[in-house]
């Protein structure tokens, strides 16, 4: 086993530390240094750890190298530097973390105009987040000296490294009272606010999506370790400033400016859809003051939802789209959906105008517009879950909005159909005609299917909507209202419903619930009582679950919210596969022999013989 223990390298190394001239230079051409480094050679260490050379590793990641060679070799020395400074060596830490001039070397990469190198900026960003992380107050104290350092990190923040550098100083301070002394400067600083401003019809577009995408990132971040600042009793002064009405209100006046651009609009939305995210734990409510700041601007979404920006006609492989859908309407919908799920019974007011502005209605249209377009299908299909199947702990009422009276913490049961009743039913089936759409569309489909056509590409998500108001007919939590709304249908359309839903729908859940093989009990396409409860369906808990996985570098308890819960997986799950192996493994015939029963060997008589 000689050939596993190649001492090659290492003798190489020493051999070159052991020459009176060795430059760095001709260190980092060896393909083991790094190895080298992490396993603590110590001579190697003290040769990296000399005053010169920290600096020159400092330079090499903060200085555009010289061109006229291959880009993969102009940029290999810059790398090998960034990879020895970030390999989390104590003495490397130690000594480029307490060393002022070579922290004053690193931070003048700041300085340089824009635009930065993105390959230096990332090199640059993930030293810097080392030394965050590894020298915590040296490197904070170092940065609060420095009184422009937010303003250089917010002009070069079209680099998307330069995002990495705030998520860090957010999210990779420890322990909790510096993270909250952090927050506290980076809110006197005013971040939050700054990061708005960048979402400006005038500002370039790259610069947008960052300071946007930064800005969700600094929400969802704040509120995963929201539990941790509890510990000291004090919020989080960068979440309370975004959350609160007067920053929304700059925002969306940002988007809605004269001058308006379509990518000012979206990233907009981006961050409004964040501030409305419900994650776990599930006690935490939307801040009434988003809505607040949101209700008067509903005009405008609504009129961007008719008159959208223009965009040039599509050839898809259906042919040539005159009116794309765009991606803002798209956005403006699941905007739609997320509000008709947060607005509660204290949060009426908003659902009061969408039911003003008539705004389900054209989403309906926008539905059977645009056949193909299941991005847009799926968010209605949400609209229609969230009016249809409000949440029983989200219809409380809240302080800040609507009622002025407060919630007894122990409700009258009696008083829960009162609670949760809102505007929105009423709408969806007298004005904006859901059953009469649901039956016209379907005879459509069919009558289009028996002449040899193409199935219309809406008809899966009709078919959810459809079964979502059989089911909260029979015992949604809103089951009377929608009673009393199918009683007030025309008599025609009335009798149509319930043939529809008797015969027509029956027939298509039963075939969509047909198993592919012949086993009963691993269907995974029958909704169960847990699917109907959820006022959405999986589909939004695989995106929350995706998104928390995006910023798993950023968050210590990753893994403990990563989409379920231990209780979600009980001993139901071990049944199921038992009963579903013992379908398939058939038993063995006992006539046969068994070739795994044990044995009895006997080897005594050839034992002796040997022995003799």
């Amino acid at each position: 086993m000689f050939w596993k223990f190649d001492l090659h390298t290492s003798s190489h190394l020493e051999a070159l530390l052991d020459k009176e001239d060795v430059t760095l230079i001709e260190l980092m051409d060896e393909e083991d240094v790094l190895q080298e480094c992490k396993a603590q050679n110590r001579r190697l260490l003290l040769f990296v750890c000399q005053d010169q050379c920290m600096q020159d590793l400092v330079h090499m990641i903060t200085t555009e190298p010289p061109t006229g060679v291959e880009e993969i070799m102009r940029f290999k020395y810059p790398n090998i530097a960034c990879e020895l400074l970030t390999c989390d060596v104590g003495v490397i830490n130690d000594k480029l973390g307490n060393e002022e001039p070579l922290l004053e070397t690193l931070y003048a990469f700041l300085e340089q105009p824009s635009p930065l190198n993105p390959l230096l900026a990332s090199f640059f960003s993930k030293t810097i987040g080392n030394l965050i992380t590894r020298k915590t107050e040296q490197v904070i104290s170092f940065l609060r000296r420095k009184e422009g350092f937010l303003s250089l990190v917010l002009k070069h923040i079209d680099t998307s490294a330069m995002m990495d550098v705030l998520l860090r100083l957010i999210s990779c301070v420890e322990p909790p009272p510096l993270r909250l002394e952090t927050l506290i400067w980076l809110n006197e600083e005013k971040l939050a606010q700054r990061l708005i401003e960048l979402i400006h019809p005038g500002r370039d577009e790259e610069r947008q999506s960052n300071a946007s995408q930064t800005l969700c990132d600094i929400i969802r971040l704040s509120r995963d370790q929201a539990n941790q600042l509890q510990e000291i009793s004090q919020p989080d002064p960068l979440l309370t400033v975004l959350e609160s009405q007067e920053c929304v209100e700059q925002l969306l006046q940002n988007m809605f400016s004269a001058e308006s651009t379509e990518s000012c609009i979206i990233n907009g939305i981006q961050v409004i859809l964040t501030l409305l995210e419900i994650r776990r734990p599930r006690s935490y409510t939307v801040n009434s003051s988003i809505l607040l700041a949101i209700q008067p601007h509903l005009i405008h979404f609504h009129q961007l939802l008719l008159e959208p920006p223009k965009r040039n006609p599509m050839l898809t492989s259906l042919g040539v789209l005159e009116e794309p859908l765009g991606n803002t309407r798209l956005h403006v919908a699941r905007l739609v959906a997320s509000l008709l799920y947060t607005s509660s019974a204290s949060h009426a007011v908003v659902a009061q105008e969408l039911c003003r502005l008539n705004t389900m209605d054209l989403l309906l249209d926008l539905f059977f517009k645009y056949t193909w377009n299941n991005f847009l299908h799926l968010q209605v299909e949400l609209c229609v879950a969230a009016i249809l199947r409000p949440c029983a702990h989200e219809m409380r009422l809240q302080p800040g909005l609507g009622s002025q009276e407060k919630s007894s913490p122990h409700p009258d049961p009696s008083q829960d159909q009162t609670l949760i009743e809102t505007p929105s039913e009423p709408s969806l089936f007298q004005h904006c005609h859901l059953v009469q759409r649901i039956l016209e569309a379907w005879e459509e489909n069919d009558k289009i299917q028996s002449e040899g056509g193409m199935r219309r590409g809406y008809m899966g998500h009709l078919t959810r909507i459809a079964n979502t108001v059989v089911h909260n007919l029979e015992k949604g939590p809103v089951h009377t209202q929608i009673s009393s709304l199918i009683t007030e249908l025309p008599e025609d359309y009335r009798g149509r419903w319930e043939t529809f839903v008797d015969q027509t729908l029956s027939e298509t859940n039963r075939k969509n619930t047909i198993d592919l093989v012949k086993t009963h009990t691993c269907s995974s396409t029958v909704y169960n009582k847990d699917d109907m409860e959820s006022p959405f369906p999986k589909e939004l808990t695989l995106q929350q679950a995706f998104s928390d996985y995006q910023i798993q570098q950023m968050t210590a308890n990753f893994v403990d919210q990563f989409g379920f819960n231990d209780e979600e997986f009980t001993d139901h799950d071990d049944t199921v596969f038992e009963t579903c192996s013992k379908e398939r493994i058939q038993p063995f015939d006992d006539d046969e022999e068994d070739i795994w029963e044990e044995k009895e060997i006997k080897f005594a008589a050839q034992t002796k013989s040997r022995n003799r």
